[in-house]
């Protein structure tokens, strides 16, 4: 359904730039444009899968392995000549870095405050992060994003909501720090069990989080603190979700639902760091990244306290009010990574390593049960966000993600997903009850990578039903229909979604 009015407005202003700046596309041909609406209309067939629909990524899908690397290999079309790019992009995200001074100044520069030591801490095996088991369970690959109500925002974006960083704990909580400094404090996460029962009399006990900042060790934090606990997605498909034309995804949203299914669909649009100027957001819970590069460039700045040319700063996330943690000794030297901690080719490089991560092949995708737990996915509007497939930019410079038919069940739009889920803390354009649709692609293999079937943005679903279950705002209807099912089609259901 195309909004013509809300892409005209989206795009008239010359500050804005929703025309995928970040890519070197080629304009498709009328021929080709009809082609793609065709081979993206829903099914209407479920006895037997769409063509191509077990290639979920096109031609970069990758074979299913059974192993916990089944996330990291490198998309399947990469050309000879970039592997070596990946390779070094791989190592550098398994780099760990120390804080300085240090014997090695190759590694050093961490902190001073920061929440891991490697990217691949977060992700590991390049996969989703998880919950603490317990009291001394180590947080990381979960955090706190922070921050306080503002009064302005950025000029140029419609319907902003003005947030700043706490004044003295900055934007995210960093419960590690360098010899010398004191870490932020601590997470405590606290569960309360929520009983929902099903239509066929099958009880499932959600667990319900609650959050708090515990033992500040910069003073008492703004008394209108607003916390946000993240944890760290997978990274298959990155690059073909940046891929994607922004119009296209303009195209999905329904601000106002005027189609009355009761779904919306809004896209956030943010400042751009890389290209100093607002564009469409794909990344981050809440989409709050437009590009790989710029989320890239951000983690290394608020998860581990590095600079990047796009996040110049030695000491990360630490506020004007932690005065000695600015002024601790950090890993920027004269002549050495470009006066930085991370320069821009080791940028570059990780980009293109997060931007190539494959995505596994479908498994069981002419499997009767999962047949008909696609149809049912179809039937109870899951797929009017988790949109099935798309149709890539065709690029002069990125042979792995040009003119690629990708099934990522994702319209990287924001929805209100109700009170239960709500953080209640705006990021952008993303009000406290709405986050972007994740892909679901490579879902059913994360406790082959991960260890655990944890899920949305906090894990606290412990299996692909309570993931459902916690479902609301615009998914209630969805949520409700799944509830009243017999389990022969509940079970369908949930195969459906392990194939992908």
């Amino acid at each position: 359904m195309l909004r013509p009015f809300l892409l005209a407005l989206l795009i008239s202003g010359p500050a804005l730039a929703l025309d995928d700046p970040h890519l070197s596309t080629l304009p498709r041909t009328a021929a080709e444009s009809a082609r793609i609406k065709a081979i993206l209309a829903p099914p209407t067939d479920f006895t037997e899968a769409e063509p191509f629909e077990a290639l979920s990524a096109g031609a970069a899908t990758v074979r299913a392995r059974t192993t916990t690397d089944a996330f990291s290999q490198s998309s399947a079309n990469m050309p000879f000549d970039h592997e070596m790019r990946f390779k070094l992009g791989n190592a550098l995200f398994r780099k760990t870095w120390v804080a300085s001074p240090a014997s090695t100044l190759a590694s050093d520069g961490l902190g001073p405050l920061y929440n891991a030591r490697a990217c691949q801490d977060c992700h590991l095996k390049d996969g989703r992060g998880h919950t603490p088991e317990g009291p001394g369970d180590s947080r990381v690959s979960l955090f706190l994003r922070l921050s306080v109500p503002a009064k302005t925002g950025p000029a140029d974006i419609e319907e902003w909501l003005a947030t700043a960083p706490d004044p003295t704990y900055g934007g995210q909580l960093q419960d590690f720090a360098a010899p010398g400094q004191a870490a932020e404090g601590r997470m405590d996460i606290t569960y309360t069990d929520l009983p929902v029962p099903l239509a066929d009399g099958t009880v499932i006990t959600l667990r319900q989080p609650s959050y708090a900042l515990a033992d500040p060790a910069y003073g008492p934090p703004d008394p209108g603190l607003m916390l946000s606990p993240r944890v760290a997605p997978q990274m298959i498909g990155l690059g073909l979700l940046e891929a994607i034309p922004a119009a296209g995804i303009l195209a999905l949203a329904d601000p106002d639902d005027a189609n009355g299914d009761g779904i919306s669909g809004r896209p956030q649009i943010v400042p751009s760091t890389e290209y100093a100027t607002p564009m469409l957001g794909r990344f981050g819970l809440k989409a709050g990244a437009p590009t790989v590069r710029d989320q890239s460039s951000a983690a290394f700045a608020g998860d581990m306290g590095l600079s990047t040319p796009l996040h110049p700063d030695p000491w990360g996330d630490c506020t004007p009010a932690q005065g000695e943690c600015r002024a601790a000794r950090h890993g920027q030297e004269p002549g050495i990574r470009d006066g930085l901690e991370v320069e821009a080719e080791s940028l570059d490089l990780v980009t293109f390593y997060a931007r190539n991560l494959g995505v596994p092949e479908r498994r069981r995708v002419d499997d009767p049960q999962v047949l008909r737990g696609k149809a049912l996915f179809h039937t109870l509007t899951c797929a009017a966000c988790h949109t099935p497939k798309h149709v890539t930019h065709r690029l002069t410079d990125q042979p792995e993600q040009s003119f690629q038919l990708i099934w990522p069940y994702t319209d990287l739009l924001l929805h209100d997903m109700g009170e239960a889920l709500a953080d209640n803390r705006p990021e952008g354009r993303a009000s406290g009850r709405e986050w972007k649709t994740p892909p679901l692609w490579g879902i059913g293999l994360t406790e082959q990578v991960s260890g655990h079937t944890q899920f949305l943005h906090d894990g606290r679903a412990r299996t692909l039903l309570e993931a459902i279950l916690w479902h609301g705002g615009e998914a209630q209807a969805a949520r409700d229909a799944t509830i009243a099912l017999p389990a022969d089609d509940r079970d369908a259901l949930i195969a459906f979604l392990e194939s992908l």
